[in-house]
């Protein structure tokens, strides 16, 4: 069940269809453009880095498919919220695509990414010799 409301309009326009990646994810076309809404009330699973490249419309959050798309779908995967889709037959090259046009498109966003993901210590976890 979905709780949110596929969106009808866009920055690029009237929405045709959409496809879910997942709850209040969307991959929206519109006649002449299409990209990546996101639902406001769950925009918190990405990053700062990443929020920072979407525009606001109708309560979504939203990035353009040539140029920003990629960073929601590099999120999704991240935090294990999206899969490559089954029809996707070389699932490697697909991921590496992903990560080739953000390295290109947006260097600043992967620096952060790569920075977030080398250098995030582990949680710690709690000891019997823990005085907390």
């Amino acid at each position: 069940m979905n709780l949110f409301t596929q969106p009808r309009d866009s920055p690029w326009g009237v929405v045709d269809y959409c496809d879910t990646l997942c709850s209040g994810v969307y991959l929206v076309y519109t006649p002449e453009h299409g990209g990546i809404m996101v639902a406001r009330e769950i925009e918190e699973f990405l990053s700062p880095a990443a929020r920072q490249y979407g525009q606001r419309k109708n309560g979504f959050i939203c990035f353009e498919q040539d140029a920003d798309e990629e960073i929601v779908l590099r999120e999704l995967l991240d935090k294990k919220l999206w899969d490559i889709p089954d029809r996707v037959k070389d699932r490697a090259a697909f991921e590496e695509n992903i990560n080739a046009a953000l390295r290109k498109n947006h260097p600043q966003y992967w620096r952060s990414r790569e920075n977030g993901r080398v250098h995030t210590p582990p949680a710690k976890t709690a000891t019997a010799h823990d005085d907390r």
